[in-house]
């Protein structure tokens, strides 16, 4: 939700031309909380996969049983990544500002409504630490999903004699279990990735068109909605 509005609706409204109804307070603000949301949501969505994918690995299972089945656990680590998000990005909101104070200075339009005058070399080091932290948080997110659907297979296999035996048209659980890791794990890597992909077109493009904009921000929506 938090995702959804704090960028959703500043771009709608940029879209039917309130360009300048943020000042750089509200720049500062409406930016960080898009950037802390969308933090939190890409690590806790792979966070909670992972502890998902411990419960039913058997081979690890045994010796986290008593920690990770403890409901403390889970909300303790989601907390941690709300404070290492919001110390993060407090940098990056540093270099954010509204359209009343980019007169007559060499920025970036961010949206289409505020302005960033991040310097080359630091913006290189900010897109590498980010693009470093998506990438684990995709490629755990991928080896989690993928661990389950071998786990509910394996298990699927093992139990096939007795669904056999009651002659049930039913979609065994599962099947319906793995499709829906599926749906999940397929629909959070491609728009993730394809709103990284945008995002770096954007920022190398000279003047990217509003088309391009509106579309990264479509595609960036996706997953949260």
């Amino acid at each position: 939700n938090l995702v959804l509005c704090s960028k959703g609706i500043p771009q709608t409204l940029a879209a039917f031309g309130l360009e300048s109804f943020l000042d750089e307070a509200g720049c500062k603000l409406v930016f960080y909380l898009h950037r802390v949301a969308r933090g939190v949501s890409l690590s806790t969505t792979c966070l909670l996969s992972g502890f998902q994918a411990i419960k039913l690995c058997p081979s690890i299972s045994w010796w986290m049983d008593l920690h990770i089945r403890s409901p403390k656990c889970i909300v303790f680590s989601c907390f941690l990544c709300w404070v290492l998000h919001f110390m993060v990005n407090i940098p990056i909101a540093r270099y954010v500002t509204g359209p009343i104070n980019s007169k007559n200075m060499s920025m970036e339009k961010l949206y289409r409504y505020c302005y960033s005058y991040l310097s080359g070399i630091l913006f290189s080091i900010t897109a590498v630490i980010f693009l470093f932290t998506d990438g684990m948080c995709l490629a755990l997110m991928l080896c989690s999903s993928i661990s389950m659907v071998l786990v509910l297979h394996r298990h699927k296999q093992r139990v096939k004699h007795i669904r056999s035996s009651r002659l049930s048209p039913r979609t065994s659980h599962e099947t319906r279990a793995t499709h829906t890791i599926l749906i999940l794990v397929s629909m959070f890597v491609s728009f993730h990735a394809l709103a990284a992909i945008l995002s770096y077109l954007i920022t190398q493009l000279q003047n990217p068109g509003q088309w391009l904009r509106s579309i990264s921000v479509l595609v960036a929506s996706g997953f949260p909605t």
